[in-house]
């Protein structure tokens, strides 16, 4: 063990303390600074499942940082810190990450910040944080304005608490319904992932790097085709060929590199081509690093790099681990120090490159570099606690609820509620008195569940009732906890018959029904399941649904669920039909506002939503040849990516594209008028696809290559325009090279993946 003086490099004039100094600039200078343990403490971590001398994340009984354990176990100093608002309240932990950062810039020798990473899915993974709705209800808006503003909230409130690094966007597309982190997308195309990607990175890190002080670095994962597994099993592989992963599932993350500037890249679980993610360094430096140009830090998942051992079999033991994990391009292992902290016992051995190791830190002293962390990391308690999930930021979570809201069906316009024509609400279903939050939440300030949203809006107008009718399953939807079993059947029928009397004597039935956070999650273990084989309602909501009609009052149905389910039923027989998702803390308040007309929804269905399990995959950009249809049945989705209806209608027409014959490097000019001919303002998204009639090689029926989402008037008729650039018309060719193949392409535009106006230009 080398001896060390603190503060040795304190002089604002040495050249990784000279602010003028660019990120890469500095980090070169610090790291030539560096001793070998000083590098390989940057590698590693500290969580809030790692326990020093019985303390989690080096917390003594009072909650405060035990400054000797810090100097006992990482005297060389600390890459990073997963969970630190874990805890305490607001203040607490702001005061923590504070005394964190005092430590190790003031008490290790070159006075190197930590990264403080936090989850931030759909809101800051903290109690008392603002929880916005689940990642495939923010794609419903279809606005990336609107997305941008939440994760700055979100980026916000992170930074005021301590932390500084958020693992999210998820970007991967999920083109699986039965897997349980559907929720965590943002829905199957990778068009619109990317957008609504770029939007949510734009919101974490700011317009530009390096990142300010009300920001935080954003990471991409799980690189890469992790949305695709094998039976809807999560970490199972993609099995998916290089067209695909180059057309498709790594679409999102390119953009983001070359794009969005992240500064984080998490790896993914799965395997593709037999090798593991974690060990595969064709992707993560061939791909990643060297022909996208990715700057930042390349993050293992949590585990990751002990599945090497565990469940790939493709390392014997931690030191074969490591060594694979840190030739493959892994650079700081999540969430903790299990595997890393060897590195330099390696490299003395001769059995690991110590320029990995300078890579690997180069990498990380830039994203902190861009952070601004030597300047400032510290934050105000006080600010914090006012900030954080304030008034103005549940404000937001309304208005991005209820544009997320998609209105599926609505048969003899029974939406929106007219309130003077009921006296009495039955309000009913498993999930009428639920707020369901879905994965990656904590416990917010307040959150409102569709009765109480209900009772809010129209409780003083009319007398509302309320009956569970059926449970989901035993317990409370729990994402943490390990156990669930489905709901007991001879409970549930006294729960049906409740709910029978309550719905006679009602005038009209709300309906909520779907999943909650125990039925359909992230399956991360054996004993801690979350992935589906069957897509039907759970339990006796179905049957609940059948009684409910029986009565012969009007029912309307709002689903909250996980990710797409086989819905036909309703379909059938169900006269109005909202698809919620997880809408967040405000559920109840945005329900309310579409239910009884203050907003008209607006949202797209980010994903296809299949007949049956029997009908995946589904996704809509599909090849002709997959889809010639089934015996008895149609090979069409129930209802197709990109569609929503609206309380009010819109007409397309006055479509033009010019020039219809051009070269492979000119752009098309595309404009449509659409026309609000209804009676009530509305929200429409407007959806251009393309499609290359006669190619080298098979291509899918339709690509999504742009959208807008605009309000319109009554009567009130707005032109549209799009420019579809010679990017937005290449793809691979059979040699694997990407551009623009000349021949005729199909230009669509129109309100869904199958509603729309079609136009054809030749490239010549």
């Amino acid at each position: 063990m080398v001896a060390l003086s603190f503060n040795s490099c304190n002089n604002a004039n040495v050249g990784y303390k000279d602010k003028n100094l660019t990120a890469e600039e500095r980090a070169n200078d610090l790291l030539k600074r560096m001793t070998l343990d000083e590098k390989v403490a940057q590698l590693i971590g500290s969580s809030d499942r790692d326990e020093v001398d019985g303390y989690k994340m080096l917390i003594d009984n009072n909650g405060n940082l035990d400054t000797n354990l810090c100097r006992k176990h990482f005297p060389y100093g600390l890459g990073h810190i997963n969970r630190s608002s874990f805890v305490g309240d607001v203040k607490k932990a702001a005061v923590f990450c504070n005394q964190v950062q005092a430590f190790f810039t003031e008490h290790t020798r070159l006075g190197i910040p930590v990264l403080m990473i936090e989850e931030g899915l759909h809101g800051h993974m903290a109690d008392s944080a603002t929880c916005f709705p689940s990642a495939t209800a923010l794609a419903s808006t279809w606005n990336t304005n609107l997305v941008e503003k939440v994760f700055s909230v979100v980026a916000k409130e992170m930074r005021l608490r301590g932390g500084n690094v958020a693992l999210s966007p998820v970007l991967d597309v999920g083109r699986e319904p039965r897997w349980g982190r559907f929720e965590e997308t943002f829905g199957e195309d990778p068009y619109l992932i990317s957008e609504i990607g770029l939007a949510a990175i734009k919101g974490f890190q700011g317009e530009i790097l390096p990142v300010g002080k009300n920001h935080v670095a954003a990471t991409i994962k799980h690189f890469v085709a992790h949305g695709q597994p094998e039976s809807g099993l999560n970490c199972s592989s993609p099995n998916a060929d290089e067209r695909t992963l180059r057309e498709i599932l790594m679409v999102p993350f390119k953009k983001a590199v070359q794009k969005g500037n992240v500064l984080l890249t998490m790896v993914s679980y799965n395997e593709i081509n037999g090798v593991p993610m974690h060990a595969n360094s064709y992707f993560l430096k061939n791909v990643l690093r060297n022909e996208w140009g990715f700057k930042g830090i390349v993050i293992s998942d949590g585990g990751g790099i002990r599945d090497l051992i565990t469940r790939h079999n493709v390392a014997k033991d931690t030191e074969q681990a490591t060594i694979l994990a840190m030739k493959a391009g892994v650079e700081m292992e999540l969430p903790g120090r299990d595997f890393y902290k060897t590195a330099g016992e390696l490299v003395l051995q001769g059995k690991l490159s110590e320029k990995l190791i300078n890579d690997a830190v180069f990498h990380i002293l830039y994203v902190k570099f861009q952070l601004g962390l030597f300047e400032n990391s510290n934050v105000d308690p006080l600010e914090a606690d006012s900030f954080i999930g304030c008034k103005q930021n549940s404000e937001l979570a309304r208005e991005v609820a209820r544009q997320a809201i998609i209105l599926l069906k609505n048969e003899n316009r029974i939406l929106p509620i007219d309130i003077t024509k009921y006296k009495r609400i039955a309000v009913i279903g498993p999930n009428a008195d639920e707020c369901i939050l879905g994965g990656y939440s904590k416990t917010p300030k307040q959150t409102i569940s569709p009765l109480q949203g209900i009772i809010n809006e129209v409780g003083a107008k009319c007398k509302i009732d309320f009956s569970k009718g059926c449970k989901l399953s035993k317990e409370r939807g729990n994402w943490f906890a390990d156990n669930v079993s489905l709901a007991n059947p001879e409970e549930d029928f006294q729960l049906l018959n409740k709910a029978i009397k309550v719905a006679e004597n009602s005038d009209i039935i709300i309906l909520c029904l779907g999943e909650n956070e125990s039925i359909a999650r992230e399956g991360w273990s054996e004993n801690h399941r979350g992935d589906k084989a069957d897509l039907n309602l759970v339990g006796m909501q179905t049957l609940l649904t059948e009684k409910m009609l029986a009565t012969g009052k009007p029912v309307i149905v709002a689903l909250f669920n996980n990710g797409p389910l086989s819905i036909k039923y309703l379909k059938e027989n169900v006269p109005a039909i909202l698809e919620c998702w997880y809408l967040g803390q405000e559920t109840g308040n945005a329900l309310a506002d579409i239910l009884f007309g203050k907003f008209n929804p607006g949202g797209k269905l980010p994903a296809s939503i299949p007949q049956s399990v029997g009908h995946l995959p589904v996704f809509y950009n599909y090849k002709n040849i997959a889809r010639r249809g089934y015996n008895f049945e149609s090979a069409k989705p129930l209802f197709p990516f990109g569609y929503g209806i609206s309380y009010t209608e819109f007409k397309y027409s006055n479509y033009s594209v010019s020039p219809e014959i051009i070269g492979a490097s000119e752009n098309i000019n595309v404009a449509i008028d659409v026309t609000n001919i209804g009676d009530r303002t509305g929200e429409e998204v407007v959806q251009l696809y393309i499609h290359d009639k006669v190619a080298t090689v098979t291509r899918p029926v339709k690509e999504l290559k742009d959208f807008c989402r605009i309000s319109i008037r009554p009567k009130e008729t707005k032109r549209i325009q799009f420019t579809v650039s010679p990017e937005k018309l290449s793809f691979y060719d059979i040699n694997m090279h990407f551009g623009v193949e000349l021949g005729e392409y199909e230009i669509m535009v129109g309100s869904s993946s199958e509603e729309y106006l079609s136009k054809t230009v030749t490239i010549k």
